[in-house]
């Protein structure tokens, strides 16, 4: 995880918030993971409340530690960010709501518990289902509250959720699921007919609205970078030939 966080942060130059689960063990591994995290360059992180291993945010079978332990657990990720740097962000999840035992009374009482005992920055309540849940868990936990929800559809346009207190709202597997779905679905075609799918996917991106995915650019392959560095750096006899070999029409 520590080694993906790096990968993303040396290629965007937007803060990064990522997933820490529950810290990777006792409150002295969620020291050393803070620490690891924010040597690999993100601005914050959450950290859930749940047993380990855990189970996933939004299926069946969560169970909790206790709300002395996670305390403990937030304290110790506290004090490492207070090391190393004061600006980072220490989000607690709380995944009471839909586990073993748990309900929003005690989302809402281990959330400012949380925030009042442990200091952390901000507080992730999971597994909403209501709007009147949302209000209620941004009025009363004294901490931005980030607030996805998990209810009936539709859901809260972004006005609503800012209209509800809100600070922030995730979307998990938004690009990956979505990402997916498309390979699912190109692959399948392109079993059934062939190379001619790929043509008709090209022209399909090259119609869209917003062009196609800048493979060749920043930060995926930053060709130009690489030529300018080449350029200025490498003896003019030594330079390769981009301008007769394959591809240098290609973008």
């Amino acid at each position: 995880m520590v080694e993906s966080v790096r990968r993303i942060a040396n290629v965007t130059d937007i803060p990064v918030f990522a997933d820490a689960d529950t810290g990777y063990g006792n409150a002295v591994n969620v020291h050393y993971t803070v620490k690891e995290y924010i040597r690999a360059g993100a601005a914050g992180l959450h950290i859930e409340d749940q047993e380990s291993p855990k189970k996933s945010g939004t299926l069946a079978g969560r169970r909790l530690i206790s709300r002395e332990e996670a305390i403990g657990k937030y304290k110790a990720a506290v004090a490492a960010k207070k090391e190393l740097d004061p600006d980072f962000v220490i989000c607690a999840r709380c995944d009471s709501i839909g586990s073993e035992g748990g309900n929003f009374e005690d989302a809402i009482q281990r959330s400012i518990a949380y925030v009042k005992e442990a200091g952390v920055d901000a507080i992730w309540v999971n597994t909403l289902t209501k709007r009147e849940e949302i209000e209620e868990a941004c009025r009363r936990i004294p901490a931005p509250v980030i607030a996805p929800y998990y209810g009936p559809r539709p859901s809260p346009t972004f006005e609503e959720f800012q209209k509800l207190g809100a600070a922030a709202v995730l979307y998990p597997s938004l690009t990956t699921a979505n990402g997916l779905q498309a390979t699912w679905e190109v692959l399948h075609e392109f079993k059934e007919r062939g190379p001619v799918v790929l043509e008709e996917w090209n022209k399909k991106a090259q119609s869209s609205k917003w062009g196609m995915v800048p493979r060749t650019q920043d930060p995926i392959l930053p060709a130009e970078k690489i030529r300018k560095l080449e350029d200025e750096f490498i003896p003019k006899e030594l330079q390769r030939d981009y301008n007769k070999t394959f591809g240098h029409n290609r973008h």
